[in-house]
C-alpha cells in the first residue's frame, strides 16, 4: 500500500498543477510563458509540479481576510446573467408592451377584415349604413 502511495501523490500533484496551469490565465502565469510551464510540469515529474505551485503562477492574497469568492463577487463590474440587470429586465417590459400594443393592433386588423369579408358575404356594401350585428 505504501509503495502505490509513493506513486499516487506525484501523479496526483502533477495532474493537479497541470489542470492549474491550464486553468490559469496567460497573464497570471510568472516567469515564463504558459507553454513552457506546461512542459516543466509535465517533463519534470516531482519537481515541476512543485516549481509550478511555489513560482509559477501570481497568488493573490484575500482582502479583508475574506475567501476570493467573495472578493471577486463585490468587484464584479458586469452582470454574470442578464436576469441579474436591471436594466435589461426593464427592456424586456418595454419590449413586452411594444409586443402587446402590436398584437391588439394585429386584431383590430383582423376583426375589421372578418367583418369585411362578412358583409361582402352578406351582400351589403361598406357604404351601408346599417352596421352588422355581432354574433
Amino acid at each position: 500500500m505504501l509503495r502505490a502511495l509513493i506513486y499516487l501523490l506525484p501523479l496526483a500533484l502533477t495532474i493537479f498543477a497541470f489542470i492549474d496551469c491550464l486553468n490559469t490565465p496567460e497573464d497570471e502565469a510568472k516567469h515564463l510563458p504558459k507553454i513552457a510551464w506546461v512542459f516543466i510540469i509535465l517533463l519534470f515529474w516531482i519537481v515541476g509540479p512543485i516549481v509550478w505551485l511555489a513560482a509559477g503562477k501570481m497568488r493573490h492574497a484575500p482582502e479583508g481576510g475574506r475567501t476570493p469568492s467573495e472578493w471577486h463577487r463585490r468587484q464584479r463590474t458586469t452582470w454574470v446573467a442578464p436576469d441579474d440587470n436591471p436594466d435589461f429586465l426593464k427592456s424586456l417590459k418595454d419590449e413586452n408592451k411594444k409586443d402587446e400594443s402590436l398584437l391588439k393592433d394585429w386584431e383590430a386588423d383582423l376583426r375589421r377584415r372578418e367583418e369585411e369579408i362578412k358583409r361582402r358575404e352578406s351582400g351589403t356594401g361598406p357604404e351601408d349604413p346599417t352596421p352588422p350585428t355581432a354574433s
